[in-house]
């Protein structure tokens, strides 16, 4: 794995709807606790040098606002669920910004799925002020991030839309066809070293009701939502964490999403240093309550990870 510190900050930590939820009056959607103020799950990680997104969902916009972030050197899809993937078409602020098209990582069946769902992305010739998207196509297996090389540098053409500049100067269409489009990612026994920044993704396979989805590992945290089983051969994985990222829903057994019960039993199993508690619902109590309520089931069930609700905003390293 990649040597170094990694540094995760949660953009979102709600459910599908997010909290406050539309028209509810309940006593956490109506909370003044800044911390039961949900956006949708995501997570900026720093790691390796490079700065990653996982998941980009319906508030992606907002996200990006609220942390300051004009850089991002690559986006990994958990799976495609829109509360996860419905605002890529906002990266077009970070083409026009960063001067690059934005790296995105994903799994075959999501990469398919984005083709149905944003078609005027692929249409070629392209539409001029479509977002700019570079796929990378990723498994169960590890693969390795890099930061952009200089001659991949975005140069918007009015009325046209964007090219590459190339080291002569020369101005050449981003994209002709699809295939310029998709490539599979590095993986790290055949990664080069050229020097440039770069990080080992170990993703962790789950299970999303049937759906299959990822999660994902950078070095001493491990991030995982909208999970309802992940199997035994992928547990190993997970040893050795300081922080372990759980999506919890409520109380009640979920098709698609770990229960309150489970999450604990899985907190209990892996013992990270850490456990953190996200996407959310309203169901849970308000953040205070439910920090307490969370230490009285730890320490009745001796559970040596600190077991913790994250909220937006909050940062672990």
């Amino acid at each position: 794995m990649t040597e170094g510190k990694a540094r995760l900050t949660f953009l979102g930590t709600g459910t599908s709807q997010g909290v406050p939820i539309i028209g509810c009056g309940c006593e956490v959607c109506r909370s003044s606790d800044s911390r039961d103020k949900r956006f949708r799950a995501s997570a900026l990680v720093e790691f390796g040098g490079l700065v990653i997104l996982v998941d980009a969902g319906p508030d992606f916009r907002m996200q990006m606002l609220a942390g300051g972030i004009r850089h991002l050197d690559a986006i990994l899809l958990t799976h495609n669920h829109k509360d996860h993937t419905g605002g890529l078409d906002d990266v077009r602020s970070l083409n026009y910004v960063d001067r690059r098209a934005a790296e995105i990582y994903c799994e075959r069946n999501v990469l398919e799925d984005l083709i149905r769902e944003y078609p005027y992305v692929f249409k070629f010739p392209k539409y001029p002020g479509a977002p700019e998207w570079r796929l990378h196509v990723i498994d169960e297996r590890p693969f390795m991030i890099k930061a952009d090389s200089s001659d991949k540098e975005l140069v918007w053409v009015h009325d046209v839309g964007y090219h590459y500049r190339h080291p002569d100067g020369t101005l050449v269409p981003t994209a002709r066809r699809l295939e310029d489009m998709i490539e599979s990612a590095e993986r790290p026994e055949v990664a080069s070293s050229s020097g440039v920044p770069s990080a080992e993704i170990v993703p962790i396979r789950g299970y999303h009701d049937k759906l299959p989805v990822l999660g994902f590992r950078f070095g001493n945290i491990a991030y995982i939502t909208d999970m309802s089983y992940i199997p035994e051969s992928e547990m190993a994985k997970l040893e050795g964490l300081k922080h372990l990222t759980l999506n919890t829903v409520g109380y009640k057994r979920h098709h698609s999403h770990f229960s309150l019960e489970e999450t604990l039993m899985i907190a209990d199993r892996l013992q990270p240093e850490h456990t953190w508690l996200t996407h959310l619902s309203h169901s849970f109590p308000r953040h205070e309550l439910f920090s307490e309520e969370l230490d009285r089931l730890r320490e009745e069930r001796h559970i040596r990870s600190i077991v913790r609700p994250a909220y937006d905003g909050l940062v672990i390293e």
